[in-house]
């Protein structure tokens, strides 16, 4: 049986990676309520459906990285708003990190070999 990759599969995981960091980037820049979330991350061509993002969100307070506080909306229920924690703002520092140096090395890795033409000039 042949083993094909599957670049749909691939791309999934690596986006699945860096999830968590994109999502508590941008609640670091203040608390956000959850559908704002989705909508900054579709803008940003990194996809979160609800369903995966809310039992992140609960995993991540539950963990002490995150807190929150309700406020009342005039058009339905109340709304969650989630802030990072000192834990979350530590972890994120470290998550933050971890992210520069792969990145560089990726970069480095992928950048290594100047002699060769860029895949777009290859036919």
């Amino acid at each position: 049986m042949e083993n094909k990759l599957n670049i749909e599969n691939t791309q999934s995981q690596m986006r699945r990676g860096i999830l968590e960091f994109c999502i508590l980037s941008v609640i670091r820049r203040g608390e956000a309520y959850p559908s704002d979330i989705v909508e900054e991350m579709r803008e940003s061509k990194l996809l979160v459906l609800e369903g995966t993002l809310y039992p992140l969100l609960t995993r991540l307070k539950n963990a002490g990285m995150l807190t929150y506080r309700w406020v009342e909306s005039n058009s339905g229920p109340p709304r969650k708003y989630f802030s990072l924690t000192e834990q979350g703002i530590a972890f994120y520092k470290q998550l933050e990190d971890t992210w520069n140096e792969l990145a560089n090395a990726v970069n480095a890795l992928k950048n290594n070999d100047q002699s060769l033409p860029p895949l777009n000039d290859l036919q």
